[in-house]
Parts: C-alpha cells; sequence; structure tokens
C-alpha cells in the first residue's frame, strides 16, 4: 500500500486549505483512514480518522469545528479540509491507513511521506 499527501502550502491565519492522500495497492475502500501532524520539535499527534465506509469519523478535541475529513473511495482518495487556520497548525500533515478508527498512531500499518502546511503572514 502507498500513500502519497499533498495539498500542503503556505497559507495565511484565517485561511483553508484542502489536504488529499491517495492510496494505491490495496482495497482503499476497506481501510480506515487517518490524518496525523508533527510541528517541528513536538511529537505526532492525531488530526482527525475515518472508517471505511465514512459512517463514522473521530477528530482530535482541539480541531472539532474547523476540520472536516472525507473519503472518496472510488478514487481511492482522503481529504482533509482545514479552515480557520492558525499558526499552531504549521506541522508536517501525514496520511495513515490502518484496520480500525482510532486516534492512535500505532494500527495504522501504512503512512505516507507528509505533506507541510505552514501559516503565516
Amino acid at each position: 500500500v502507498q500513500l502519497q499527501a499533498s495539498g500542503g502550502g503556505l497559507v495565511q491565519p484565517g485561511g483553508s486549505l484542502r489536504l488529499s492522500c491517495a492510496v494505491s495497492g490495496r482495497t482503499f475502500s476497506r481501510y480506515v483512514m487517518g490524518w496525523f501532524r508533527q510541528a517541528p520539535g513536538k511529537e505526532r499527534e492525531f488530526v482527525a480518522a475515518i472508517s471505511w465506509t465514512g459512517g463514522r469519523r473521530l477528530y482530535a478535541d482541539s480541531e472539532k469545528g474547523r476540520l472536516t475529513i472525507s473519503r472518496d473511495n472510488a478514487r481511492n482518495t482522503v481529504y482533509l479540509q482545514m479552515n480557520s487556520l492558525k499558526h499552531e497548525d504549521t506541522a508536517a500533515y501525514y496520511c495513515a491507513a490502518g484496520p480500525v478508527t482510532t486516534d492512535q498512531p500505532g494500527p495504522y500499518n501504512y503512512w505516507g511521506q507528509g505533506t507541510l502546511v505552514t501559516v503565516s503572514q
């Protein structure tokens, strides 16, 4: 399974970005998909996850209301829409695939390479 994240970039505070993660190699629709992020000097942290049907979504408490995770199983792609971005959202964002809908990184078997989001004036 290969995961390719994209969509990061430089955005001003209050702006929006949509990250994408394209998955290839196995049956995408059977994987739970998650997004994690890692800021410089900090540990990797959970952002959002979506079940393989899309019926269950988890969000980090600090991100509720600003983020929307979605997936298109026909396109083998998961998305993370981020609104009202803040300086503290600056991080490398990683997508991951695994068997269970969880906020813990351990169960995710496959990881993408990360896409950098920088929130700055």
